[in-house]
């Protein structure tokens, strides 16, 4: 009996998506509740311009909608099952120590160089 392959294309465009600590950290802000810009880049300390096209993508990705309000936008988390994703990559992030982040072909290179030396 042949094995069938699920095809892995969408967790992998989702893990992409969420592959960039700027994402990650809007995110996690959106998970205590919605946001605008203005809150995001006041609290994460990144330019509007940088919050702006990281919604656009997690947005394109369906991950956070928006909902308008007068002349504003207050940007929500779009799929509540995020949180239960994130909660486990920080479980598994926890139980592999540094191992994940000092990997020598996805972790950080200032962690690399480092631990090299």
């Amino acid at each position: 009996m042949a094995m069938t392959t699920p095809n892995l294309d969408g967790a992998s465009a989702l893990f992409r998506s969420l592959g960039d600590t700027n994402r990650l950290a809007i995110l996690r802000h959106l998970a205590s509740g919605e946001a605008r810009v203005t809150d995001l880049v006041a609290t994460l300390g990144l330019a509007q311009s940088t919050i702006s096209a990281h919604l656009a993508c997690l947005r394109e990705c369906h991950l956070v909608a928006f909902r308008p309000q007068g002349r504003q936008s207050f940007y929500f988390l779009a799929q509540p099952d995020l949180l239960g994703l994130l909660r486990a990559a920080e479980v598994l992030l926890a139980a592999t120590g540094d191992a994940v982040e000092l990997c020598p072909r996805y972790g950080h290179a200032t962690q690399r160089d480092t631990a090299t030396v």
